[in-house]
């Protein structure tokens, strides 16, 4: 008889990276994602032409979106702190594919309206199972850094929708560039399902070591929070203490931190969202661009914009030890400062595009720290309805702003008071995210 082999033990799986595929997919799918709610923006002006509507009217098209985008964000949160976010974020994907298709074939201003809606109630789960996801996929210490890149994602789409839908509607008319919009979410549905699992420990890409990994605070990282765990007079300014975890959704609906970051969001939501829907007719009717030119320098603020989200995400999770409140502090205050600068700019190609580059980038460093704060305050199972109650009452904002903005413009028939109001807003934010806490 043979003596059993001594000391034999099962070689171990080495760590995957499977975490970054699934970044890599919540990246693209929430480019598209903007992309079909942003496009109308670049065509506003002809549909103006072809319907006939006045800038109030125009702005209620892009409006009705994000009616339909807050309504369904609470339930989204509700379902995906239950039932995951695989199935239902897939199926979001898909249904605001379908209604990116049906708002070229609409036949007046009144259909495109309905569509925009389906639009938004397709669209509301997204960024609650995104960032659902960023949390289930990632340690404390890459939060940040994933979210950036994750918000990334709407700059990225922002960059490139202005000239890509100019080039189509030059070419092909404005409807085509919805139908076109439309086919590559109808494609990333089913990938989505194929390969991003609610959880890591439930994906078979993603091996044990990983979910390791991700699910345990590592010793290393615990003695670097404790030997640099303070950031001394600014963690007083920015009211950084100890918080306790927001463990039910009924603590959730009572916390003065979620309600004030949810208010704070919705303030500076006026800014980000007005300036998605009016830049480019600013630039045509104030201007005097052609829509080729104005397809290059409406993409300006996106570049800006990309880099401002993923670094601040990145100095809020390495320099600032996962601090959100400064960065989310100094944007509304540098936006006000460049709403200054954007009402007397000269009209000079260069220095337009200068200026709207570093107004995208700086009002977006604190952009992905709205998403990660929550991340602090709530447990797994928490925080899909608190990111969905920010989500829902900051979105709201997107439902006021493009007719606010349209409304100023008919009445003042200037853009100035447009960019006066975006810089009050701004300072709305400033003050409200001042009397939260900022968790440690």
């Amino acid at each position: 008889m043979s003596n059993p082999v001594v000391g034999f033990e099962k070689p171990v799986q080495p760590r995957t990276k499977f975490r970054w595929v699934v970044l890599a997919i919540i990246f693209l799918f929430y480019m598209i994602n903007f992309a079909d709610r942003t496009n109308i923006g670049v065509v506003l002006p002809a549909i103006k032409n072809e319907f006939g509507v006045s800038n109030f009217e125009a702005g209620a098209l892009a409006s009705f979106f994000f009616l339909g985008y807050a309504v369904t964000q609470i339930p989204a949160g509700f379902w995906i702190s239950r039932f995951g976010t695989r199935g239902l974020v897939s199926l979001s994907i898909l249904g605001f594919s379908i209604f990116t298709f049906l708002i070229g074939t609409s036949a007046s201003a009144t259909a495109m309206k309905w569509f925009r809606l389906g639009l938004g109630l397709c669209e509301g789960p997204s960024p609650v199972g995104g960032s659902a996801t960023i949390k289930n996929w990632y340690p404390p210490q890459e939060r940040a850094t994933a979210t950036g890149v994750f918000m990334g994602a709407t700059s990225l789409a922002l960059m490139a929708v202005p000239p890509l839908a100019v080039w189509i509607m030059v070419h092909y008319g404005w409807r085509y560039v919805f139908y076109c919009f439309a086919i590559p979410g109808i494609i990333l549905s089913a990938v989505w399902y194929m390969l991003v699992h609610t959880h890591p420990e439930d994906s078979p890409y993603c091996s044990p070591a990983e979910v390791e990994y991700i699910k345990t605070t590592s010793s290393e990282i615990k003695t670097e929070e404790k030997a640099t765990g303070s950031l001394g007079w600014l963690d007083t300014l920015i009211r950084a203490k100890k918080v306790r975890l927001l463990e039910t959704n009924a603590q959730v609906f009572k916390s003065w931190n979620v309600i004030g970051i949810s208010l704070t969001y919705f303030f500076i939501g006026f800014v980000t969202y007005g300036m998605m829907i009016w830049i480019p007719s600013y630039l045509v009717n104030a201007k005097g661009y052609s829509l080729v030119g104005m397809g290059w320098v409406a993409a300006a603020p996106w570049v800006g914009a990309l880099i401002g989200q993923i670094g601040g995400g990145m100095l809020s999770d390495k320099l600032l030890l996962k601090r959100r409140k400064p960065n989310m502090m100094i944007a509304p205050l540098a936006f006000i400062a460049m709403m200054a600068i954007l009402v007397n700019v000269p009209n000079d190609v260069t220095l337009l595009t200068i200026t709207l580059f570093t107004t995208g980038l700086l009002l977006n460093i604190g952009w992905s720290c709205y998403w990660a704060y929550p991340m602090g305050l709530t447990t797994g199972n928490t925080y899909p309805v608190a990111i969905a109650v920010m989500a829902s009452i900051g979105n709201l904002s997107g439902f006021f702003s493009p007719m606010i903005a349209g409304y100023l413009l008919d009445a003042y028939k200037s853009y100035d008071f447009v960019f006066y109001f975006f810089g009050a807003c701004a300072l709305l934010s400033f003050l409200v995210v001042s009397t939260i806490d900022e968790p440690i």
